[in-house]
């Protein structure tokens, strides 16, 4: 009788780098690091495992001296998860880096002050300078007056303001509130003084930084600033991988170059991928930097296809139906056929947009880099004015829900904070004008009627509802007889224009959008799975669809020149998501090369590429 041999378990393979960073968070000999760590590898395993030993070795006397670790991770689901592992212990204060930065200059109100004077001033004189080069009564001009008028308003009521608010989820309108690009830049440049650095240092001995890939590049330079002026005291911990970096404003080349003080373990376990996805993804990753992952002893085969398609594809929709019922086939798992059972991930935003109906919303404000990333986590004030403030107002209007209304009123109104201050007012006047500024904006959408955003902010501009964010001003207030004029134009007009583009779109696509930034839409892209894991994962690649220049899978199986490192770490994100079988669905210009290349590059197996014909989908 034969004898089935068990392999050996390989469990503890990385416990090396967990041992590594626990030596290195020693309150008296600290050592900073730079944690590797691949996708699928633990990582959340391995920081939550030493935030444990500290709170072993250092719990109560960090309890005893007031201080804390702080951990900076990625979103406030992650906080929430690595809090609840830890049991909420308040000797790790965990937040995502605006909090972060907030909690670091908060409360700094005459520093903030003159930050604010300096920076308010230099914004003024450089939209002057641009009015005084540019022809007067055009839109550029127009734009500028705005912009000038609002700052210089801004800028002679600081001394007004005692305290200076912020919000790392909301709005962060009025005259005290501060902006998230100004909090992040003010702490930044806070961090760079010494008196900073040791209020730093003073209450968190330790900083681990999560997904330290996609943290600001600016507030990660002055972090390493504080670590190199203060290493005997204060160890700087981050977790990471170049290979899953998602967004443009992190630091270029982290993990390379680091002092030679500093430690750098290495994860080699992939825990949730098969062996088959953890092969395609060495050899994805392996032209790019030559890590290497090794499947647990107890992992399973799993399984992987291609589908390769003509990008003219008629019925896209049917033809991915057809192929998750193709891979419910070839793998026996029934969840290909059900609509939830299998997790569809897509190139990129737009073209979510693109297949949701929202992409007069998007595709404007996508173009500016320094909107992106608010658009993609649904943060951009342009937005939130319309998805938590408009329409839900418009919804609770219409459906006659009066305590809804009252209660958005109350916190968003500007024309019920009269007298707030104790000043004598006519609320019954107050009330009638209200009461007549909501008739007039449900009038916009009567007999089904779906008004342009621009119809929309302009009216609320009228009454003053609501107040309208300063990036919409501009729009909303200038006179639209006033033409755009190509020859007079300043270095920040590409926003203005992205907004004006934006506000042409029809109000219906903000609820299209907002459905999709909250994930209850059918698709999601790799930004917005960031560190989740699904059984079953169809990738839909479709560069024509996507419209994007940043990634192009045709160039990745080899249709138009070398592959670039976005698309590269793009699909090695999308890929590592899977726990049980991949479905990669590619739409191509020229699908023989792409069958030919694919197969040529070892990347698969014949057997696991299929070319599929439009016919085939009937």
């Amino acid at each position: 009788m034969s004898e089935t041999l068990t392999p050996a378990s390989n469990d503890d393979l990385d416990k090396g780098a967990d041992d590594l960073i626990a030596q290195c968070l020693d309150l008296y000999s600290p050592r900073s690091f730079f944690l590797f760590a691949g996708a699928g590898s633990g990582k959340t395993g391995s920081l939550v495992r030493a935030l444990k030993t500290v709170q072993a070795r250092y719990g109560q006397e960090l309890r005893f001296s007031d201080r804390r670790v702080a951990v900076i991770t990625y979103t406030n689901k992650a906080r929430d998860e690595i809090e609840r592992r830890l049991e909420f212990d308040p000797i790790i204060q965990v937040s995502t880096i605006h909090s972060f930065a907030w909690q670091l200059i908060g409360g700094l109100d005459r520093d903030i002050r003159e930050w604010l004077r300096r920076n308010l001033g230099e914004e003024i004189v450089k939209h002057q300078a641009d009015e005084a080069k540019g022809k007067p009564g055009t839109k550029a001009s127009a734009d500028r007056l705005v912009k000038i008028a609002s700052k210089t308003r801004r800028l002679e009521r600081l001394d007004e303001v005692r305290h200076f608010t912020y919000s790392p989820s909301g709005e962060n309108r009025g005259r005290a509130a501060l902006s998230h690009a100004e909090v992040l830049k003010i702490a930044t440049e806070f961090l760079h003084k010494p008196a900073m650095q040791h209020i730093l240092i003073g209450e968190h001995p330790i900083l681990l930084i999560d997904e330290s890939q996609d943290t600001n590049g600016p507030l990660l330079d002055a972090l390493f600033a504080v670590q190199a002026a203060h290493r005997d005291v204060f160890a700087l911990g981050l977790f990471g991988d170049m290979m899953q970096r998602i967004y443009s404003d992190g630091r270029p080349g982290l993990g390379q170059d680091l002092p030679k003080d500093w430690a750098t373990p290495k994860k080699q376990l992939n825990h949730r991928c098969p062996k088959r996805v953890i092969t395609l993804l060495n050899k994805i990753r392996g032209a790019v930097d030559g890590q290497v992952q090794t499947p647990r002893s107890t992992a399973a085969e799993g399984l992987v296809r291609m589908f390769v398609l003509p990008v003219e594809t008629p019925d896209k929709s049917a033809a991915e139906q057809a192929i998750a019922a193709r891979m419910a086939e070839v793998t026996k798992a029934a969840g290909w056929r059900e609509a939830s059972g299998s997790k569809r991930l897509i190139l990129e935003h737009k073209m979510a947009a693109r297949r949701l109906g929202f992409l007069e919303v998007f595709a404007p404000l996508y173009a500016v880099d320094s909107f992106k990333t608010g658009l993609r986590e649904g943060s951009l004030p342009a937005l939130r004015f319309f998805t938590h403030e408009v329409a839900p107002l418009v919804r609770a209007q219409g459906t006659g829900d009066r305590f809804a209304v009252a209660r958005l009123l109350r916190d968003a109104s500007p024309l019920l904070s009269a007298g707030k201050d104790g000043e004598v007012v006519d609320m019954p006047a107050i009330l009638e004008d209200v009461r007549q500024a909501l008739a007039g904006l449900l009038a916009l959408f009567d007999g089904e009627a779906d008004p342009t955003l621009l119809d929309v902010v302009r009216n609320i501009a009228g009454t003053e509802l609501l107040s309208i964010p300063e990036i919409l001003q501009p729009s909303a207030l200038r006179n639209a007889a006033v033409q755009a004029d190509p020859d007079d134009a300043d270095g920040s007009d590409d926003r203005t224009a992205a907004i004006d583009g934006f506000l042409k779109a029809p109000f219906s696509q903000i609820a299209r959008y907002d459905e999709y930034v909250s994930g209850r839409a059918a698709f999601d892209t790799h930004q917005g799975v960031k560190g989740l894991e699904f059984p079953r994962v169809m990738v839909i690649m479709d560069d024509n669809e996507a419209g994007g220049f940043m990634f192009t899978y045709e160039k990745l199986f080899g249709i138009k020149g070398p592959p670039n490192e976005a698309t590269q770490r793009l699909f090695y994100v999308t890929c590592s998501r899977a726990e049980e079988s991949l479905a990669l669905v590619a739409y191509s210009s020229d699908p023989e090369t792409v069958y030919r290349n694919v197969i040529e590059s070892g990347w698969f197996e014949a057997n696991e590429v299929e070319l599929v014909h439009p016919s085939a989908m009937a």
